[in-house]
Order: C-alpha cells, then structure tokens, then sequence
C-alpha cells in the first residue's frame, strides 16, 4: 500500500499511538501541460527531470509529485539558490503531530525509473536541512499489487550548507519494475533538494568454488562435537562476547529439584569448553532477554513440580535476576508483581522489556502484564502498568511491531491458543487487543516457531508448524505469513513444510500424509533465508529428521541435510557469530536428556573465501547514524542480526535489520535506522555479505542512543500500517486476580511416574485405546519401570492394580 493519500480521499492514518485525519491533494501531470521541454535522465542516470529544471503543474517539477501523510502543517516550494541550475525543490514542515511530507518521483510508467530483479542502485542527491529528521524513502510498483512503500534507507543528518548523500539500495525484490523515492521530513523544519542520480551498480556473484562435497555445497553439513553439554539446559542466550549461556535450572529433574541442584553453563564456541555457572534458583522455564547493556534479564522459572495427588500443577515464583557475561555471574533484582512460569519476554524500543503470561504460584494462570524499566532498573509496580487482565498463556510469542504495537503470532506452548482468531495486535498506549484473522487451525500451534522475517524493515512473520499438547494430534505443515505493513494485516497461507523422516519407536521412516511437526527451531541467517530445523511429530515423542531454508524473498522451502540428532522438546537451535548454527537439548516423555550438541555449516561457507571486516571505526552506534567499517573485497549488503534468547520454540526478539550501504571501494557506510522499535537497543552482530551470500565473521557492535532512551525525543520515522484492522479493538477486561489452568496442561498425566516423565494424557492417533497398545507405546518408548501414583488409573494401565503400569500382571491380564 502506497503511504499517500490521493486527491479528494481523506483517510485515517496511524503513528505512535495516535490517530489523525489526513487530506493531500496529489498533483496529476501530464506531458501537454509542460512549460518547457523536459529535462530527460542521462545515459547512466535513471531519474528524469533530476535538477527540477523543467516545469510541470501544480507548482511541481515535471516528473515529481507532492506525497506524504499524518497531521502536519507544510509547503512545497521550487526555490532559487540551486546546487546547480536554477531550481531546487524545499519541503517544509512548520506543525506535526504525526506523519511526513516528500518530493517524489511521480509513479507513472513515464517518470519513475524502471528497475530490474535482483539488482542494486545507488542513489544520490545534494540536500540542506534545518531537521535531524529527514531520510530517504523508497516506494517500488509491484507489478500485480500497484504501488506500495519499500524501505527508509537514509537518516540525513541537519546541514546549512549542501551536503552530498547517497545510498545503495537492497536487491530489487521479485515482481518490482519500477522504483520511486524522495526525501522524507517527518520533523518541524525543511529539507532543500537538488541534482538527484540513480545508477545500476549491481556487483556480479563470484563464481562459487565448492570447499565440500557436492552433497554437503548443496546441502550444508551437521557434525556432532565430541564435547557433551554438561547441564541440561532448555534455554539458550547468545552473548555478546561470543560465548553461549545455558540455563538448565533442575533441567526438568523432579529428583534435581528436590536436590537444590541448579545449573547453568557457558559455552565457548572458540575454544569448544564448558564452564558451569552456579545458579541461585530453578530457572527452569523462566523468560529471559537481553538488556540493553548486554546482560541477560531472566524472570521467573519453577517454584515447584506438580502434586501427584493432582492438587496443584506447575508453579512459578516472582524472583528475578540479572546474568552478567563479564563475571558470569547471577545477580537478584526486585521481584515481579506475580509468578511467571513460562512467560514471555519482549524488548521494547526503549529499552524497557514487557513480560505476559504464565503460571502463578498457586498454579493459575497469570493475567498480570510485567514491565521491566530500564531507566530505573526494575520491575515496575503493578500500578505503573497498563493492564488488560488477558490471559496469553505460556511462552506467548509477542513480536515488537514498526510502531511499538506488539504482535502476537498465535505461537505458544501447551494446549489450545487463545480465544478468538488466536492471533492479534497489542496497543500498550491504548490498551487494546485487536484480533487479526487468516491464522490457520489455531488449536494446533503449539510449539510452533514464528519468526519476523529479513529485513525487519519489511515486518513481515512467518509461524511454522505446531501440535496440540492436549489432543495429540500428528503435528501438522501449516505455514502462514503475514504482512504487518498492510492496512489491515491478517495471515495468509504458505508453503507447507518439507517433509523428513519420523522415528515412530522402530527407525526412521519417510513422512506421510501432512505429518509436519512440533517443537520447530527458526534461525535467521545473515544471508537473509531462515533455518527452520529440528522437531517431532507427537507430544515428547517421534522425533522429524527434516531441515530447510526458507528464502522471505520467494517465499519458498529448499530442503537441507537433517540435523542427525533428536531435537524435540527442550530443544534449541541459534546463530553463532561465525555463521554456523549450534542446536542442543531433546528431553523426551520418558524423562531421558540428548546431552549431545550439534553445528550446522550453511552452503554459504562451502562457497569459498568469505569477505572480512578489516575494521569497525566505532563499535558504539546510535539511531540514524552513518557508521563506517571497512573490508576486503566487495559486498552486497550488511545488516545487524539480534544474538538469540530462545527456549521452546520461541525467540519474539529475534531481527534481521538491514544496513543500507554507501559504497567507496573498500570503505562502506552503513546507514542506521532512526527507529528504535525495529532495533531495540543493545548488542547485535554486524554481518557483511558478498553477492553470493557468503557472510564475513561477525564483529560486534553496540545500538544506543537518546532516540531510544528519552520519552521527550522526536518519533522515528513510521509509516502508516497496520492502520485499520478488520476487528473491532477489545477494551481491558474486568479486572481478575488469575485464570484456572488445569494441572495437566503440559498434556502429561501425572497419575504415572516421577514430575519429569510425561506419560501423555491422549496417546498419538495410532495407539488404540487399550491396555496392550497403549503399553507397547510406552515400551518402545523407553519408559521403563512406572509406579501408579494414588489408586487412580485413568488410562487403565494397572489393571491387576499392583501400582505398577504395564507390569507383568498387567500384561498378562490384556
């Protein structure tokens, strides 16, 4: 959708928070109107008219067009004192409330300058400002969906004298020949442009030199280290000197637990060693993100196991805590405003972190919404948070949106998703939840993975598969995307997932029918495709051997080499620094732990010599700036890849933002975003990549500043999006201490075995509803010796009632 607003339609538009009217007439020209004979593109420049020499109407320049949108006051003038020339066209804001005025190049087949697939431009101009808030807006015609708005690559910083920017441009997406673009004031103040360029720079893929096997160029390869992971651990924190945290807490061991055992562990990628943390509390299950500084918030975790008599499942504490990489150390801070096991964990644009869901002390689901200061450093009174009384349940994944809305996809752990369409948008300012349709079969999303796809920029998600804890269906294939810049965003149907091999307790076999799977990890790479690894078909049980690589671009799967290890539940799979991906845990029902780790080497390093970054000139970046590094040969692109915090399928705060470059042979600019919300502040992993997608080792790089930090500084630059919803937003609910959760939500029968077994409360669809069938699933499935607890016996797996399931008696009775 095209950010404009055309002549006699008046809209409402979105930024902020705040809704206003907006009217803009758009001039129409057309050649018979002409003052003067127009001033063409040159050979190698693609933009026509680029010194606004020739006249047009409206008081416009031939080829150009008054754009923009929002509440503001402004004037379009041609003005005198020209770079060169003559003319020089000044934009100038004197009232905003929201949005921004620009000078475009008309979209017209006539003016905007035809594109081709795949390639790159450099764009160029001679501007002056009076605002810090200008920048380069690209809109591109999608050749069936029309016009639409592309991307900000630019922030222009204020200069009284003429100053020369340019910028390269992302490869040309698929369906695009057309491109248009200007400079945008989204600040009160003015912008004066002149001598606009664009030119084909598109750099040439090196031929590709295989350093594998055929296969393994293709494909990738696995390898499982000799080093075991010492702990059991069920989350995994990239850090930001390159090394890894991993937390097990009692590692789902009731016998750990009762112990007061707790471990964490820090794995060196480098030196391929472990060292084991002390850790304060069961952190089992808690939440945890990545402050702004680099330490790692983790909230809540287990207080205590399920009753066997039934009489309370799962409980969570409030106590919280901060990870310091540098001491390696747990430190306490205040505690939450209630219990949170299983929460989710979401960095906000300003570096504060809001958390929803989970289960309180008492077992009850928690409706209370936390919100962690980073001004202050704290957890935040219940009175200082805005509240809906909503129950998002466990591990809600809740995706920070382009205008500080929170997305939330409809993936999360355990059961049903919640009522309604099972996905919605979250306005914190406002306090509303509004639902948005298209996501399919919600009821079967459980421990799906979603994802916001490369480029941040672009806010488009993709879910990947799911199950049902509860009902135990075979895990199914659903894919859907969603495209949170539409008007009115709701999912639509992907492609299907690939389909591997399942081990069903007699080897792998090929999949059938739309067996998908659970227990999906998502792992953006710095080639701009995602890794969806890992899984398995059934309720900690029937582990899927499939890997692919989805391409945002095309929207298409390439399956890939299959991880060799089980990778169900408590699993987790993320990006190193080098670019390899390092997958670890698998804990199934039987209560056994896949202690092995494995690495994925990408195709993109079986491709020969990778560039390097020879140099960072400064590793401390704020919004808006134009940082340089330089490297050895040439790139196509460079981008920020936030390092992972992801258990259980889900990571909300994982991003890939693009880093438009400005080219000057081994010297390139990188053009940071000017909006907090599509990079929260903190630590993430500079990548350079060559035309053949062949990533450099990352460095790391530190995103901060008053943009992100200060509630008096100007808004970041926001189009309008996500603007009208086709549901009605829903106003806070009554206010309500908890939700009743049953004490068998994590679909585990506690009637059998110790807390940590998970006996399922419904067997997969291929176990018959009888003694014998259910038990020879139990036997091939490892289970061993399970004592009955209490004299119930609802799957009737005790009949001689000896207190012992699938006993001798018991078989013998069948």
């Amino acid at each position: 959708m095209s950010a404009r607003v055309r002549s006699g339609v008046r809209v409402r538009f979105r930024f902020g928070g705040r809704r206003a009217a907006a009217f803009l007439g758009v001039s129409a020209l057309t050649a018979g109107l002409l003052l003067t004979s127009p001033q063409s593109a040159s050979a190698a420049n693609l933009v026509k008219n680029p010194g606004f020499e020739t006249a047009g109407t409206d008081g416009m320049p031939y080829c150009w067009e008054k754009s923009g949108w929002g509440d503001n006051d402004f004037t379009f003038t041609t003005v005198a004192g020209a770079h060169s020339g003559s003319k020089a066209m000044k934009v100038e804001l004197t009232r905003r409330v929201d949005g921004d005025r620009k000078a475009l190049i008309t979209e017209s087949a006539a003016c905007a300058p035809v594109v081709q697939e795949g390639r790159q431009y450099d764009l160029g101009l001679w501007y002056k400002s009076t605002t810090p808030d200008v920048s380069v807006t690209l809109f591109r015609h999608d050749t069936t969906a029309g016009w639409q708005y592309w991307t900000d690559l630019k922030t222009l910083p204020i200069s009284a004298n003429w100053e020369r920017a340019e910028v390269r441009t992302p490869e040309v997406p698929p369906g695009t020949d057309q491109i248009t673009w200007g400079v945008s004031v989204y600040g009160t103040g003015s912008v004066t442009t002149d001598d606009y360029t664009m030119e084909d720079v598109t750099i040439a893929p090196p031929d590709p030199v295989c350093t594998g096997t055929p296969a393994e160029c293709a494909d990738g390869k696995w390898e499982v280290l000799p080093t075991q992971n010492p702990v059991r651990s069920m989350h995994s924190v990239v850090l930001n000197n390159g090394k890894v945290l991993l937390i097990a807490g009692s590692g789902n061991s009731e016998e750990m637990f009762e112990a007061g055992t707790f471990t964490s562990a820090v794995y060196d990628p480098v030196a391929g060693t472990y060292k084991t943390i002390p850790t304060p509390k069961d952190m089992f299950c808690a939440g945890h993100v990545q402050l702004s500084d680099g330490r790692v918030l983790v909230m809540s975790g287990n207080k205590a196991y399920p009753a066997a008599n039934g009489s309370h499942g799962y409980e969570g504490f409030k106590d919280s805590y901060v990870f310091d990489p540098v001491s390696e150390t747990y430190q306490k801070t205040n505690d939450m405003n209630d219990g949170h096991w299983y929460p989710s964990a979401t960095a906000l644009g300003n570096g504060d972190v809001i958390s929803f869901g989970g289960l309180r002390e008492d077992s009850t689901g928690s409706v209370t919404a936390e919100r962690w200061s980073a001004a202050e450093e704290k957890w935040l009174p219940l009175w200082q948070v805005n509240q809906t009384w909503s129950y998002w349940g466990l591990y809600p994944s809740m995706i920070l949106m382009q205008d500080g809305r929170l997305f939330y996809s409809g993936s999360h752990v355990f059961g049903n998703g919640t009522p309604g369409t099972g996905s919605s948008i979250y306005d914190y300012d406002a306090n509303t939840v509004t639902d948005v349709p298209g996501l399919q079969r919600k009821d079967e999303r459980d421990q799906s993975a979603s994802v916001l796809l490369p480029p941040a920029q672009d806010q488009k998600v993709l879910t990947l598969g799911g199950g049902n804890i509860d009902s135990n269906p075979n895990a199914n294939r659903l894919t859907d995307i969603i495209d949170l810049k539409a008007a009115s965003p709701a999912y639509v149907a992907g492609p299907p997932l690939p389909q591997g091999t399942v081990d069903l307790g007699a080897g792998k076999q090929p999949q059938t029918g739309q067996m998908g799977k659970m227990y999906v990890s998502a792992v953006l790479l710095p080639d701009g495709k995602v890794l969806e690894t890992g899984g398995a078909l059934h309720n900690r049980a029937d582990p899927v051997f499939e890997s692919s690589l989805f391409d945002p671009v095309t929207e298409t799967f390439d399956p890939v080499a299959a991880d060799p290890e089980a990778r169900g539940y408590h699993s987790s799979s993320f990006l190193l620094p080098d670019g390899r991906v390092m997958s670890t845990g698998d804990n199934p029902g039987n209560g056994t732990w896949n202690h092995n780790v494995s690495i994925y080497t990408p195709p993109y390093l079986l491709k020969g010599p990778r560039p390097q970054i020879t140099s960072v000139i400064d590793s401390q970046w704020q919004y808006g700036d134009t940082q340089r590094i330089t490297v050895d040969r040439p790139i196509a692109k460079a981008e920020l890849i936030r390092p992972a915090a992801v258990t259980h399928s889900s990571d909300p705060n994982q991003r890939f933002v693009d880093l438009p470059l400005t080219v000057d042979g081994d010297n390139i600019d990188l053009n940071v975003t000017s909006n907090p919300n599509l990079a929260p502040p903190g630590w993430y992993m500079l990548f350079a990549v060559d035309a053949n997608g062949v990533p450099s080792v990352a460095k790391w790089v530190h995103l901060d500043g008053p943009a992100a930090l200060s509630q008096a500084a100007a808004s970041p630059h926001v189009h309008d999006f996500a603007d009208a919803p086709a549901a009605p937003a829903k106003k806070p609910q009554k206010k309500r201490s908890s939700v009743k959760v049953s004490p068998t939500i994590s679909g585990c029968d506690r009637h059998y075995g110790s807390a940590n077994v998970c006996v399922p409360t419904d067997f997969p669809p291929s176990v018959k509803k009888t003694t014998a069938s259910r038990c020879d699933w139990l036997a091939k499935n490892e289970y061993g010796r399970l004592k009955v607890n209490g004299k119930d016996d609802p799957l009737r797996l005790d009949p001689n009632r000896d207190g012992v399931a699938c006993g001798k008696g018991d078989v013998r009775r069948r």
